[in-house]
C-alpha cells in the first residue's frame, strides 16, 4: 500500500490555520471546517503540528500527555471528527510524533526528578556533573545555552537536546521505546494514516559523554545558531535500530501506515540510511530537506542537488520540501533585491512537477511572505529572543492564514495569538480565488495536472540539457512525457532545451506560470524571467 508516493501534502500548523471558536488560537473544528477548501485545492494529505497538551513552551512539541487533546485546540471527539471528515473528502492524516523528549511537566517527568530512588529515573538522562556547579560536558542545546539543566531536589543534571523543558528520554531504557510504541497503537487506533516523527535524529546521545567539537565560529542554519558539531548528540547508529522496529510494528498492526522521518543531515548518504534496506526498512519518506538548503535560486545549483537526489535515492521515493514551519519561506530566502512573487510562483512549479512526494506548507499556495518580529519584544518564539538579533525565531514563518479581507483575515473573530502579516488584507484565498494569475490559480492548476497525468504522479525522472541558466527536466511512462522548464534568471533566456531523435518539435502547454499559447515548438522556446512551462507529450496508442 503506498498512497503515499502519488499524495500531496499539506502541512498545517494547527494554531495558526483557522479559529473555531474565536479564542484567537487555531483549533481541529477549524481545520474540519476548512476541509472543503483543501479538497478543492486538490491536496491528497495533511499533516498536522502537535495538538496535544502542553505548556507550550515550545507550542506544542513540549507534550505533557501523548494521548489526549489539549482543550485550546478541542478534545478527542474533535479529532475524531476530523479524521473521519477527512477521510469522507478522501484524504489521509498524517501527525507529529515526538520521541525524543517531553515537557518537564509531564507526569512522568515530575515522578522522575522527585527522586534518585523513583521508578521514571532511568526514563530520562540523568548524570553527575563535573563539580562547582560544571554541566556534565560541553554538549548545547539547539535552542541556545547548555544542554544540562540542574536540579536541586536530586542534586543531579538532566539532558535537553531542546529547551530546559524539554527534557530527552532515555531511549536506551527498553520501556522508554515500549510506551512510546504504544503511544503510536493509541493513535492508530484513532484511525490516523502516518506519523511525521519529530526530531527522531536526536533519540540517544553518546554513553561515554564525549564532548562534541567546538566551531570556530558559530554558524546561523535555517533553524538558528549553531555553536558546535553534534557528533555525540545527533545522528547515532541506534535511531535506526528503532525505526526498523517501528517500521515492523506499524506493518505488522496497520499495513499502510506512513512513517516520515524529521531528521536534517550533513549528506544525502545519510538521508539514504532513513530508508533502511529491502529487508528491513525503515521510514518510507525521510524528510529531504537539501532541496531547501540550496544556497540561491540558480539553475545550476537546483540541477546539482536534484540530480544529487535522484542519483542516490535510486528506487525510493524521496520527499520534497522547500517550506515549513521552522524555516523563512523560499520566496523570502531566495528574494533578496529580486521578484518574490515569481519566486513563488517558479518555486510551485518545481514543487510540484519533481518525481516525489511535495509537502506544502499551509499558505504557499497564497504565496505568503515570512515578516519577523521588527522589536524583541514582539517575540513569542523563545529562541528567537534567545539569539536575538543574528536569528529571530519562527515568528515570521507562522503567522495567522489570510482567508479573506475582513479585519483578522477570516482567521478569527477573536485576537489572534500571533499578529496577522502586514500584507493579510491583500493576499488572501479571496482576493485570489477568482483571479486566473494569482499564485492560488497556479497551485490549483498544478494539482489538477498532478492528477491527470501518470508521469507527474509516478513516471521517471531524466534531467534534460539547456541553457545554463534553465532547468530542465522530462518525466516519463511508456505512454507520456512531461517535460519542464524553468527559467532561474531575471531576465529572459533561450530555454535551449536539445532534442533528442525521439522527441516531437511541439509540445501542449499543460501548466504555465505566465500566459502563454496552447503550443510550443521546443527548438524555439523563449523563457521570460521566472517563467515555467510545463509541457506534454501523449502517444496515442495504436490500436482500434
Amino acid at each position: 500500500m503506498t498512497w503515499w508516493r502519488e499524495a500531496v501534502f499539506y502541512e498545517i500548523y494547527v494554531r495558526s490555520f483557522q479559529d473555531s471558536n474565536d479564542d484567537g488560537i487555531g483549533d481541529l473544528g477549524g481545520i474540519e471546517s476548512r476541509l472543503p477548501y483543501l479538497a478543492a485545492l486538490g491536496v491528497d494529505a495533511l499533516w498536522i503540528t502537535p495538538f496535544y497538551p502542553s505548556p507550550q513552551i515550545d507550542f506544542g512539541y513540549d507534550i505533557s500527555d501523548h494521548e489526549d487533546v489539549d482543550p485550546q485546540f478541542g478534545s478527542l471527539a474533535d479529532f475524531e471528527r476530523l479524521i473521519e471528515a477527512a477521510h469522507r473528502q478522501k484524504m489521509k492524516i498524517v501527525i507529529d510524533l515526538v520521541l525524543n523528549h517531553t515537557s518537564d511537566r509531564h507526569p512522568r517527568f515530575v515522578a522522575s526528578r522527585a527522586s534518585r530512588t523513583s521508578p521514571y529515573r532511568d526514563w530520562y538522562v540523568w548524570r553527575d556533573g563535573r563539580g562547582d556547579g560544571v554541566p556534565p560536558n560541553n554538549w548545547e542545546s539547539a535552542f541556545g545555552g547548555p544542554a544540562w539543566s540542574y536540579d536541586e531536589t536530586t542534586g543531579q543534571w538532566f539532558y535537553h537536546y531542546f529547551y530546559a523543558e524539554q527534557p530527552d528520554l532515555n531511549w536506551r531504557n527498553p520501556a522508554v521505546e515500549a510506551w512510546m510504541f504504544d503511544t503510536v497503537r493509541f493513535w492508530l487506533g484513532r484511525g490516523v494514516d502516518g506519523f511525521r516523527l519529530d526530531a527522531i535524529n536526536t533519540l540517544f546521545e553518546d554513553e561515554a559523554l564525549r564532548d562534541n567539537p567546538t566551531l570556530a565560529t558559530p554558524r546561523v542554519k535555517l533553524t538558528g545558531v549553531v555553536s558546535q558539531d553534534t557528533t555525540y548528540t545527533r545522528g547515532l547508529p541506534e535511531v535506526h535500530e528503532v525505526l526498523r522496529r517501528l517500521r515492523v510494528m506499524v506493518d505488522r498492526e496497520a499495513p499502510g501506515t506512513l512513517l516520515i522521518s524529521e531528521a536534517y543531515v550533513d549528506t544525502i548518504d545519510d538521508l539514504v540510511r532513513f530508508y533502511g534496506v529491502e529487508d528491513a526498512p525503515q521510514v518510507q519518506l525521510p524528510f529531504n530537506f537539501f532541496l531547501a538548503q540550496v544556497p540561491v535560486l540558480s539553475a545550476p545549483a537546483v540541477r546539482q542537488v536534484v540530480d544529487d537526489i535522484e542519483r542516490r535515492c535510486g528506487s525510493f521515493w524521496p520527499s520534497l520540501v522547500f517550506n515549513n514551519h521552522d524555516i523563512d519561506r523560499a520566496c523570502d530566502r531566495y528574494g533578496e533585491g529580486r521578484d518574490r512573487e515569481g519566486i513563488a510562483r517558479l518555486l510551485a512549479v518545481l514543487l510540484l512537477t519533481l518525481r516525489g512526494s511535495p509537502f506544502i506548507y499551509y499558505g504557499d499556495e497564497i504565496g505568503m511572505r515570512t515578516f519577523p518580529p521588527h522589536d524583541i519584544d514582539d517575540v513569542r518564539d523563545p529562541v528567537g529572543r534567545t539569539f536575538w538579533p543574528q536569528y529571530k525565531g519562527r515568528d515570521g514563518v507562522r503567522r495567522p492564514m489570510a482567508w479573506d479581507r475582513s479585519a483578522n483575515a477570516g482567521f478569527t473573530r477573536g485576537v489572534p495569538w500571533l499578529a496577522l502579516a502586514p500584507d493579510a488584507h491583500t493576499r488572501n484565498v479571496e482576493a485570489q480565488r477568482g483571479d486566473a494569475e494569482s499564485v492560488l490559480t497556479l497551485h490549483r492548476t498544478l494539482l489538477a495536472a498532478r492528477r491527470s497525468s501518470a508521469a507527474l504522479r509516478r513516471g521517471s525522472h531524466r534531467t534534460l540539457a539547456s541553457h545554463e541558466d534553465v532547468f530542465a527536466f522530462a518525466r516519463e511512462t511508456e505512454t507520456e512525457t512531461v517535460i519542464v522548464a524553468l527559467n532561474c534568471a531575471d531576465e529572459e533566456r533561450d530555454a535551449g532545451v536539445r532534442l533528442e531523435d525521439a522527441m516531437p518539435r511541439d509540445w501542449s502547454v499543460i501548466v504555465g506560470t505566465h500566459s502563454h499559447v496552447a503550443t510550443v515548438t521546443l527548438e524555439s522556446l523563449r523563457l521570460r524571467p521566472l517563467e515555467g512551462l510545463v509541457l506534454r507529450h501523449e502517444v496515442r496508442d495504436p490500436r482500434p
